[in-house]
């Protein structure tokens, strides 16, 4: 009977246990087993397995772990980031585990994936990545798996925040996922119409981020009664961290706006 291996590594996302039991479902169907690793690649160089798939009249089917954990986020089988498996030796050590596998899903973001390319490339193993990575940041593809549910709990946290915000005429600067893209904050602020974003790739320093904030405020405070909350999202790949900016911004605008809070 042929199998296949599949494991989940770095960050966690929503939808990783719904893409194993996907693939658990799929491969039962066809009569392939799958075999999953625990903890990313540390489980698959220390050996360490769960059954996804079991027989069952004459044929296969998923584990009763598989059907439940489907609408779970977080991975079941388990993550991590594995130091060993970045060394050839490493790679090496997790190919021998294979022996007797058709190929291995790796699910995961970037790192992973980089990972799990090497591994092809080094040992001949045959491999296929699904795009996991909240951060949308995974080279040639549209959308990776947890993107659409991390936007929709930006949305609905930056919903419930402007509520607050207009009620005490308030500005609000939220920050999100996103250390090399700055694709979460962008999605997000035309989602909830943000009146300004703060990313990475923009290349601000922090005099320039103070001052750009700081003239958000002025020209959305500026007519009194209008204007009852301003929203800047800050994807978490800009360096200045949150507390500083707020600070660095209330002291710039002290004077000027003295009865509204950041």
């Amino acid at each position: 009977m042929p199998r296949i291996a599949v494991l989940t590594s770095g960050g966690d996302a929503p939808g990783m246990n719904a893409a194993l039991r996907t693939i658990a479902k799929v491969a039962a169907i066809h009569g392939v087993e799958v075999i999953g690793f625990e903890d990313g690649y540390d489980g698959l160089i220390d050996g360490r397995t769960r059954a996804l798939t079991r027989k069952a009249d004459g044929g296969l089917t998923t584990t009763a772990e598989v059907g439940l954990a489907g609408n779970l986020g977080g991975t079941f089988l388990g993550s991590s980031r594995c130091a060993r498996f970045v060394t050839p030796e490493g790679r090496a050590a997790a190919a021998a585990r294979l022996d007797g596998f058709t190929g291995l899903i790796v699910i995961g973001g970037n790192g992973s994936l980089t990972g799990a390319h090497k591994l092809a490339q080094e040992t001949g193993v045959k491999v296929m990545g699904v795009p996991a990575s909240i951060d949308n940041d995974v080279g040639c593809t549209s959308t990776a798996i947890g993107v659409d549910t991390a936007l929709n709990v930006i949305t609905e946290a930056c919903d419930r925040i402007s509520d607050t915000a207009r009620s005490h005429r308030r500005a609000f600067i939220i920050e999100v996922m996103g250390r090399h893209s700055g694709y979460l904050a962008m999605a997000s602020a035309v989602a909830v119409g943000a009146d300004g974003i703060l990313f990475r790739e923009q290349g601000r320093s922090e005099a320039e981020l103070v001052t750009t904030v700081a003239n958000l405020l002025r020209r959305g405070f500026a007519q009194k009664g209008d204007k009852r909350r301003v929203l800047v999202i800050k994807a978490e790949g800009v360096e200045i961290p949150c507390t500083r900016l707020v600070r660095l911004v209330q002291d710039e605008l002290a004077a000027e706006l003295p009865g509204v809070e950041v």
